[in-house]
């Protein structure tokens, strides 16, 4: 074997050596993954665009112990949860699309609205980066600047209105100088670095959470136990008002088809004369109706006789001032006498 053979031979063994660790890293965390799956009931998806690992480090630290972090490449991680799809945990499917960009994983067992509020608080101010989209509306206060007059040509190239106090330059009115979800630009750039306005912050964010086999917007997390409620209560009546619609019986309408079948018992028994004990007051109120007219008449004639009695009070009390107006300014006398 000439030196050349043996020479590749050696290149390739140290290749195949290369290969192992790395295709051995895969298999470890392809485990983890399924490991954390397997023994959390809630993930909650991150997205961590401009986020340092010292932040990111900060977090980790702060939840330990209730809360575990994972983050990985995104391809391994949607064959790793294709793999468990297969195998049977079906419930996954719905988060591979979402497995796009910077995201990583929360595995948690606990409260998670807490959780979430602990991971979204942590952030850092970072300064404007050109042709990036702002997050946020960025304002720029009136007031002074430490920058000199002879920087008024930049200021004025931006349509920003400024005048000279002081040996600076002053900013007269408020600019909005990015707005939310607009790329921005270097000239805004150039002024927020000038002026040293770090505009915007980054954090971990939190955008969707699966548990138990369910999958929805971290949003919902931020709603109190009486907004559930409602919209829980909401729900049971539009499915309510399906199930009548369509005449069937749900649990949500059952109560509305008992009531409907009483009114009609009520009818029937009130129609035929045979009459059972529920729908007796129906009867005697139709065959006497001046007996509930009578008991209702204490209640209704003493709230008629108050204000009755309050305009005679009130008729009293015009008499007797006009009396005194009459008795101050001489009465019918006065009057015969010209005043």
């Amino acid at each position: 074997m000439s030196d050349d053979e043996n020479q590749v031979e050696v290149e390739a063994e140290e290749e195949v050596k290369e290969l192992k660790p790395r295709r051995q890293k895969k298999l470890d965390y392809g485990k983890r993954l399924v490991q954390l799956i397997a023994e959390h009931k809630q993930i909650m998806l991150l997205h961590l665009d401009n986020v340092g690992s010292r932040q990111l480090q900060e977090v980790r630290i702060a939840l330990r112990g209730r809360a575990t972090f994972l983050m990985g490449k995104n391809t391994i991680i949607r064959r790793v949860m294709r793999n468990e799809i297969e195998n049977g945990n079906e419930a996954l499917a719905v988060m591979l699309p979402y497995i796009v960009g910077n995201v990583g994983f929360c595995f948690a067992n606990g409260d998670l609205p807490n959780l979430r509020k602990e991971i979204t608080s942590n952030v850092v101010p970072a300064p404007a980066r050109s042709g990036a989209f702002a997050p946020v509306d960025v304002f720029i206060p009136p007031g002074p600047t430490p920058l000199d007059p002879g920087q008024t040509a930049f200021f004025q190239a931006l349509n920003i209105a400024t005048k000279i106090s002081k040996g600076a330059i002053e900013i007269i009115n408020q600019v909005h100088l990015i707005k939310k979800g607009e790329r921005v630009s270097s000239s805004a750039v150039a002024l927020l670095t000038k002026l040293g306005i770090k505009p915007f912050f980054f954090g971990i964010g939190v955008s969707h959470v699966y548990e138990n086999g369910s999958f929805y917007e971290a949003a919902i997390l931020d709603l109190g136990e009486s907004e559930m409620l409602g919209k829980f209560f909401q729900a049971v009546s539009k499915v309510a008002s399906i199930s009548l619609a369509i005449n069937i019986p749900t649990m949500a309408s059952f109560p509305h088809h008992l009531q409907r079948s009483f009114r009609r018992c009520v009818a029937l028994a009130l129609e035929t004369g045979v009459i059972f004990k529920e729908a007796q007051p129906f009867k005697d109120y139709l065959d006497n109706p001046d007996a509930f007219k009578a008991a209702a008449a204490p209640a209704g004639g003493d709230a008629a006789a108050a204000p009755a009695a309050a305009e005679e009070e009130d008729d009293e009390d015009e008499e007797e001032a006009g009396t005194a107006m009459g008795g101050l300014f001489g009465g019918d006398d006065a009057a015969e006498e010209g005043y």
